[in-house]
């Protein structure tokens, strides 16, 4: 039996017993964990420090080498993650809604566990932790399966979680880590219908792709972000400049970054200089239309394919556009329907693109960077959804959850 098979049964079995632990265990497990990841933070940062070596040595890329890298203060977050998620309510058992039928019947809707998820992804370290903690919360048993370059890191924050969530009487087996980072056992995860019940993939554009196409077991597709700014006619220049700078260059290597900027005719003479020029003094490399390079010369001319990339760098594709339709029209057929912006004084335009644009989070005169389940109030986040089934944007416990339907009756039988 290989070890993908062996932990996928293991975690279904417990997943039968951890669908009915009470609130006051899997709170106190939560508390346990957070403190667990703090005072073994050294052993975590040794164990990412051979990882990030690995990394710069294999030649990855700046933004790559930044979503590997831990230090204390992630290692804190990630802690304060599974506090936030130890407070929030507990959705298991909760009634939806209740009604009774001409017959007499009382049918409810009562929230559930979904069973066991498996969760691929990679050179995140802080999945691991998000992964766990509302998995565990919502009372689901996960499978990790992280990328071979986190191996270390995903490994010892897996085990040190592990332990304290068993110490505080979560089922045995509950929580599983996939050693084998090899394509073929990622593949075997992928088909395990029976025994995994939700796949989810976080991480970049191709491995996305690869488990919608592979997987026969259902997948909810997460996390390629194309996202957009679009700076109106209409607008506060130095707000603009603010959230266009914050989306870009706060955490470049995240989906919630934005990707493309796209400006106003009516205000790119005046605009663009300004926003260009703090762009560069950030390290960005511009990328433009050809008006845009008409204004600000000193820009890389942009291609067809630079308006459907998710660069995940210090990168911007700009382009100006002829009022709010054409830059919905642009956002819509570029897009990956993850997050998008409008910077406008405009009520009605303001609507009008809130209305309009196809994206999970649609934003008015705020950074996309916001599209976070921490941010939300989730405490942290399985994924951020893009597609329409099942849930959509950040997912936090309630998505984690399904619906069972509750049936009362006194002898009714049907005629």
């Amino acid at each position: 039996m290989s070890e993908v098979v062996k932990k996928a049964k293991e975690a279904k079995a417990a997943s039968f017993d951890l669908m009915t632990v009470p609130a006051s265990v899997k709170n106190r497990a939560l508390a346990d964990m957070a403190e667990a990841l703090c005072s073994n933070t050294e052993r975590i940062l040794h164990e990412n420090g051979i990882d990030v070596a690995n990394a710069m040595n294999s030649g990855k890329t700046g933004a790559f080498i930044d979503r590997l890298t831990l230090n204390e203060k992630r290692i804190k977050d990630m802690a304060e993650g599974m506090k936030a998620v130890e407070s929030l309510p507990d959705p298991i058992g909760e009634t939806i809604t209740m009604w009774r039928r001409p017959n007499g019947l009382e049918i409810g809707q009562r929230r559930v566990p979904i069973g066991v998820i498996g969760i691929i992804y990679e050179a995140r370290p802080n999945v691991t932790a998000d992964a766990i903690a509302l998995c565990l919360k919502s009372g689901n048993a996960v499978i990790l399966r992280g990328g071979s370059e986190a191996v270390r890191s995903n490994k010892a924050i897996s085990d040190i979680l592990a332990e304290a969530a068993y110490n505080a009487g979560i089922p045995q087996g509950s929580i599983q880590f996939m050693e084998d980072v090899s394509r073929e056992a990622a593949m075997e995860l992928m088909r395990l219908n029976g025994l995994i019940d939700i796949l989810i993939p976080r991480g970049g554009a191709g491995l996305i792709k690869t488990v919608m196409e592979q997987a026969s077991v259902p997948v909810i597709e997460t996390g390629v972000g194309n996202c957009h700014i679009y700076v109106d006619g209409e607008c506060d220049q130095v707000m603009a400049i603010d959230i266009v700078i914050n989306a870009k260059t706060q955490r470049p290597g995240v989906c919630n970054a934005a990707e493309t900027l796209l400006v106003d005719k009516a205000l790119a003479h005046e605009f663009l200089p300004l926003v260009i020029a703090e762009l560069k003094k950030k390290g960005v490399s511009v990328r433009g239309c050809p008006e845009t390079l008409a204004i600000v010369p000193n820009c890389i001319p942009a291609t067809e394919e630079d308006w459907y990339t998710e660069y995940l760098d210090l990168i911007i594709a700009v382009k100006v556009v002829h009022g709010l339709e054409q830059a919905i029209s642009h956002i819509n057929h570029y897009g990956t329907k993850h997050s998008e912006a409008i910077i406008t004084t405009n009520y009605f335009k303001a609507r009008s693109f809130q209305e309009k644009i196809d994206a999970a989070a649609v934003y008015v005169n705020a950074s996309t960077r916001f599209t976070d389940g921490f941010e939300f109030g989730f405490g942290a986040e399985i994924g951020i959804s893009t597609q329409k089934m099942h849930a959509r944007g950040p997912m936090g416990l309630k998505e984690l959850t399904t619906i069972k339907y509750v049936i009362f009756g006194n002898g009714q039988v049907r005629g």
